[in-house]
């Protein structure tokens, strides 16, 4: 397991909840459809070294469905936080070799420096029948979370965490937690926006 200690404004990983209660970011409006496609540097045994990522944005979350999720988050903790996640309509695909294509929940661009931007993806995690079976310390992380810096060409680096936890330790501080090694590393990556007709 590899554990995460935020402050606010020191650590680079921009996850789920810096972005909902950190981050000013940008209001949703007319929907653009973003592709976006990644190659993975697998560090942690999630999946195949150099694997193609495609991810499509349908559209971007709401300042209220941000609002929404730091309020669970704030009243009930992570539980909380995952089923008020599951309860918001989905905002694209994820799709990942070997793999069908599956939902998610999450996603919200703030721009960068330079003309770039930040995005923060996220969904709750498949939990898979044999860990379920066998009760491994894995459905302790449910949630998959995905964060990409991009330059004003929309190519960039990011990482995706397929299994993670989040809490607030007993100083206050949000801590998030990797299951296994390391989140796997992207590089190349390319967005592409289309623009509503």
């Amino acid at each position: 397991m590899r554990s995460l200690r935020v402050s606010g404004s020191s650590w680079s990983v921009l996850l789920l909840l810096a972005a909902v209660v950190l981050i000013p970011g940008t209001p949703a409006g007319a929907q653009e459809r973003t592709e976006i496609t990644a190659w993975s540097v697998n560090l942690g045994g999630s999946v195949a070294d150099k694997s193609r990522i495609d991810i499509t944005v349908e559209r971007w979350s709401t300042p209220e469905e941000r609002a929404a999720l730091a309020a669970a988050f704030r009243d009930g903790g992570q539980d909380a936080l995952l089923e008020a996640l599951k309860k918001l309509p989905k905002v694209g695909l994820i799709n990942v070799p070997q793999t069908p294509a599956y939902d998610l929940r999450y996603a919200y661009k703030f721009p960068a420096e330079n003309g770039g931007s930040t995005l923060v993806i996220a969904t709750d995690r498949r939990i898979l029948p044999g860990e379920v079976w066998d009760q491994t310390r894995s459905t302790d992380y449910p949630f998959e979370l995905i964060e990409m810096h991009l330059d004003a060409q929309g190519q960039g680096e990011g990482t995706l965490s397929w299994a993670t936890r989040i809490w607030v330790d007993k100083d206050g501080n949000l801590e998030l937690e990797v299951f296994g090694n390391s989140p796997v590393m992207l590089t190349k990556i390319t967005a592409k926006v289309k623009k509503p007709r």
